[in-house]
């Protein structure tokens, strides 16, 4: 079963899963999602497996969350239709295993889907 990583090389957390998954053998399917977003359903899918609502899986401090998406009121697809536009909104990173997927804040977290 493959493991896949949404990744962004300039985050440091990122870099830590990504390094932690190959410590442990694991050689996952690496997608820059700021250069290759999610689609809205890949991503609708994501925060169910992760058991997330849209707003718990984005990163509120981004310019495009406080420009696009802070203070509307917005229905689920719509929030993950802005998520898709805009990408740095996105937490990351987000690592999924067959059904399973997890968050790597702590990196470690991560260790708990393999």
């Amino acid at each position: 079963m493959s493991v896949t990583i949404y990744h962004n090389p300039r985050c440091s957390k990122s870099r830590q899963t990504l390094a932690l998954l190959q410590e442990q053998g694991v050689q996952p399917d690496i997608i820059e999602y700021l250069k290759t977003p999610p689609s809205e359903s890949e991503l609708d899918r994501i925060l169910n497996l992760l058991g997330k609502e849209p707003a718990e899986l984005m990163r509120k401090g981004e310019e495009e969350f406080k420009t696009h998406i802070k203070d509307k009121t917005l229905s689920r697809s719509e929030t993950i239709a802005l998520m898709v536009a805009y990408p740095k909104v996105i937490e990351r990173p987000v690592v999924i295993h067959g059904d399973k997927a997890a968050v790597g804040r702590p990196p470690e977290s991560v260790l708990d889907i393999l």
